[in-house]
């Protein structure tokens, strides 16, 4: 059975959402984050994948006081991301009311400090992301792309404990036209034992299927929600 997992992208407090990384394509779709937590919720809906876009872009974290009204007013297991980059960050994320960090940036340049982290922390309480652009890591808020390619990227992490990741492939995000099967199959099949969630470009209970067919054990949904393309009552047979 695939997790379903709404997303909550912060900027200025506000949920919005982008197309392929762009900040210029903000969409506001909600002032108050904490209602639209409220409304996955009461649809029966168990995680939320939390993204601060303003700590994405300034390199620390920002709206930490959204995860803590979301963390206090409803039972979600959320995990939560963007401007992590020290231990004390990741603790605070936790003090906040996360279960789960999700890092990218930081697990390209600071390995080492990821490793640290997997043995203090353990595994099962970071979510690796891998953002990528014609199957190369992207970085700061997908701003800055490198040199890694997501097998070797991949491979490093899962020699470490990690075996949960989200992929999202940029040239797909926010544009509600399918997702990225192929290098999802890719990937199940190089690492079969991954936990690996579908990120970006959901449009269609379809897509969801397909993913649930080739293995994906969770997808992250953000637009398709926001812009009515999917219903939560849809989700509910998953």
């Amino acid at each position: 059975m695939i997790e379903i997992i709404p997303a909550i992208d912060l900027i200025d407090g506000k949920c919005v959402r982008l197309s392929q990384g762009d900040y210029q394509t903000k969409k506001i779709y909600n002032e108050s984050p904490l209602d639209v937590a409220k409304q996955f919720e009461d649809a029966g809906l168990k995680r939320l994948h939390i993204v601060d876009l303003d700590g994405a872009k300034q390199g620390k974290i920002i709206n930490i006081k959204i995860l803590e009204s979301v963390a206090l007013s409803t039972k979600l297991n959320i995990d939560f991301g963007g401007g992590i980059k020290t231990t004390e960050d990741a603790q605070l994320v936790f003090n906040s009311g996360a279960s789960i960090i999700n890092i990218g940036s930081i697990a390209v340049k600071q390995p080492e400090l990821v490793y640290e982290w997997i043995q203090s922390f353990g595994a099962s309480k970071i979510l690796l992301g891998a953002d990528v652009k014609d199957e190369m890591i992207m970085i700061n808020g997908w701003q800055q792309s490198t040199s890694l390619n997501i097998i070797t990227y991949i491979s490093n992490y899962i020699n470490k404990g990690i075996d949960s990741i989200f992929c999202t492939d940029i040239s797909k995000d926010g544009l509600l036209e399918g997702v990225s099967i192929n290098l999802y199959k890719k990937l199940l099949n190089i690492f079969p034992q991954l936990k690996l969630i579908a990120s970006g470009g959901v449009g269609s209970i379809k897509d969801i299927e397909e993913l649930e067919a080739i293995g994906c054990s969770g997808v992250i949904i953000g637009k398709a929600l926001y812009e009515e393309k999917l219903s939560l009552k849809e989700l509910n047979n998953f």
